[in-house]
C-alpha cells in the first residue's frame, strides 16, 4: 500500500509540472522537515537550526498518556569544499506520563539523538545547467519539460550517534513489553548512521528523498525514508508537506507533517509546523516553531570544480593561460619564444 501511494505521488509529480532549476544565495535550511536537502550549507558557512515542539502521546494498549516537550538542534558547517559539510544534530525531550486506569504517573528526561555527520555532494546536475547560456530567442526552449529535469543531486551522509545504553527513549528497557530478554545497560553506545539524500530543484519546487539507516549495529536499529515537497510562493514565503515511514522492531510508522517557513533576511529564517501519524500505539499530536541562521564567510561564488577528464583539461588550460598572461610584457612586445614559453 505505501509502495502505492510513493508511485502514485512520483506520477503526479513527474506529469504535472513545468520545471526549471533555480539558485538562491538565501540561507539553506532544512527546517521546518526533518530530512536532509542534498545540497551543503557553503564553505565557510557555520549555521544553526534550532526549535522546539509541544506535543501529546495516546497508548491505546498500554492505556497511558504522554505529554512531550521537545528542544531540537542542528550546528552545520561547510568544509574544504563546497561539496561538503559537517553536522551535530540532535534532540532533547522530556515526558510527563499519566495511565488512563490508575493515578500513578512518571517523568522521564533524556536525549532523542545526538549525531556527529559528514554529507558530501557527489553528483550535481545543476552545476553545467547553471553555467550554460539561456537561449535567448525560445521562451520554449528555456522552460518547457526536459527529461534531464528527473535527474536528482545526490549526497550521501556518515554520522556516529551517541546514546546513553539506558535510555528508555532510544532503547530498550527491561520492563519493555516486546523484549523480554533485555539486558540492563550503562554507558554510552557508539552506532553508525547512513543515509542518502537526493534534491530536484524545480523552478518554486523542490522534492526531497532521504533513505535512511540508523542505529544500524543496534537491536533498536531502524530504516525509514523521508519524502518531503516544498514550494516557495514569493521571495520570503515557503510551505512544504512531508511523509516518513519507519521500520523498526523499537519504533515503526507512518508519520506526516506540514507547515511553512519565512524569510526575515537572507541569514535569518522562522518557522511553523506540525506532525500527526498513522498508528493509535500510540497517536502522536505535535507542534512544532524554530528558527535558522547563519554566519556566511563564504567568499568565493565558485561552481564545483568538474570531474573527469573535462575538469583536468580546464584546469591545465587555465594554468597555463596564467603562466602565459604572467609572461607578458605590458608593452605588448613578443620577444619570441623559448621552450614553448613566450619571452
Amino acid at each position: 500500500m505505501i509502495n502505492k501511494r510513493i508511485k502514485i505521488l512520483f506520477l503526479f509529480l513527474f506529469a504535472s509540472i513545468s520545471v526549471f532549476a533555480q539558485y538562491t544565495e538565501t540561507i539553506n535550511s532544512n527546517r521546518p522537515g526533518f530530512s536532509q536537502g542534498a545540497f551543503s550549507v557553503g564553505t565557510n558557512v557555520l549555521q544553526f537550526e534550532t526549535g522546539f515542539g509541544i506535543g501529546n502521546e495516546e497508548h491505546s494498549i498500554l492505556n497511558k498518556k504522554t505529554d512531550a516537550f521537545i528542544i531540537d538542534y542542528n550546528f552545520r558547517y561547510g568544509i574544504w569544499k563546497e561539496e561538503l559539510e559537517i553536522s551535530f544534530i540532535g534532540a532533547y525531550q522530556s515526558n510527563s506520563i499519566s495511565f488512563i486506569d490508575s493515578d500513578a504517573s512518571s517523568k522521564e528526561r533524556n536525549f532523542n539523538t545526538n549525531t556527529i555527520g559528514a554529507k558530501y555532494l557527489f553528483f550535481d546536475p545543476y552545476r553545467k545547467r547553471q553555467i550554460e547560456k539561456p537561449n535567448l530567442y525560445s521562451w520554449k526552449a528555456n522552460n518547457s519539460f526536459k527529461w534531464k529535469d528527473l535527474i536528482p543531486a545526490i549526497s550521501i551522509y556518515a554520522g556516529a550517534n551517541f546514546d546513553q545504553a539506558d535510555n528508555p527513549l532510544t532503547h530498550f528497557s527491561d520492563n519493555d513489553l516486546t523484549f523480554f530478554n533485555s539486558k540492563s545497560k550503562k554507558g554510552i553506545e557508539i552506532s553508525p548512521t547512513i543515509a542518502i539524500a537526493t534534491q530536484n530543484n524545480w523552478g518554486s519546487w523542490v522534492f526531497v528523498i532521504n533513505l535512511i539507516g540508523e542505529r544500524i549495529t543496534l537491536d533498536e536499529k531502524s530504516y525509514s525514508y523521508i519524502l518531503t515537497l516544498t514550494h516557495t510562493f514569493n521571495a520570503k514565503l515557503s510551505a512544504f508537506i512531508e511523509n516518513q515511514g519507519i521500520k523498526s522492531d523499537f519504533y515503526a510508522d507512518q508519520i506526516f507533517r506540514g507547515g511553512a517557513a519565512y524569510l526575515v533576511s537572507k541569514d535569518f529564517q522562522v518557522d511553523a509546523a506540525f506532525l500527526i501519524n498513522y498508528k493509535d500505539t500510540p497517536s502522536r499530536q505535535f507542534g512544532r516553531l524554530g528558527i535558522s541562521y547563519r554566519f556566511d564567510m563564504h567568499t568565493n561564488d565558485q561552481y564545483i570544480e568538474e570531474k573527469g577528464k573535462a575538469g583536468r583539461t580546464k584546469k591545465r588550460n587555465k594554468k597555463n593561460y596564467t603562466k602565459k598572461k604572467k609572461n607578458k610584457r605590458l608593452d605588448g612586445i613578443n620577444l619570441g619564444n623559448k621552450d614553448g614559453v613566450n619571452l
